[in-house]
């Protein structure tokens, strides 16, 4: 899901701690052989959605993983599927407690408000777009106005 400005919508992605990416694929590996996209899938769903990973993340983790042999990667069909080694399969039942670690702070990072706040920016993102079409100038000069302290007021929100 597409974020708002640089620091993108973190009510529902939350940066999870360098390596626990790393945890979470040798854990879903052990329970099934599965490709870059569903391990985002399933590690957003396992999260309630807290913790998106990126394919920016996803690959080169994977890459890496491969480079430690604690996983594989087979072609089929164009699809390129991953799966635990040995080595990584004792690697990942030896780091059982951090692997629970790992997953239990990404849905820590879960949000229950995150969908009302982000249901709000989509409302106001709507009437934005409408307002651009059909507002005169002097209407789109106050409603600019008004988005700005908009702005300011949130910002004054998080600084409290």
């Amino acid at each position: 899901m597409g974020g708002f400005g640089r620091g993108g919508d973190r009510s529902r992605r939350s940066r999870a701690r360098p390596g626990n990416i790393r945890l979470v694929i040798l854990a879903l590996l052990g329970e099934a052989p599965s490709n870059g996209y569903a391990l985002m899938k399933s590690i957003a769903e396992r999260t309630d959605n807290a913790w998106q990973p990126s394919p920016g993340s996803m690959y080169p983790t994977l890459s890496q993983l491969v480079d430690n042999d604690l996983i594989h990667d087979t072609k089929s069909g164009g699809q390129q599927t991953f799966a635990l080694t040995t080595e990584g399969a004792t690697f990942e039942a030896a780091h059982t407690a951090e692997i629970d670690d790992a997953w239990n702070e990404a849905r820590a990072n879960t949000n229950p408000d995150g969908d009302e706040f982000l249901a709000s920016a989509l409302k106001l993102a709507g009437a934005t777009k409408q307002f651009s079409f059909s507002a005169t100038p002097e209407q789109r000069k106050a409603g600019r106005n008004k988005m700005d302290e908009a702005r300011r007021a949130l910002y004054s929100i998080l600084a409290e």
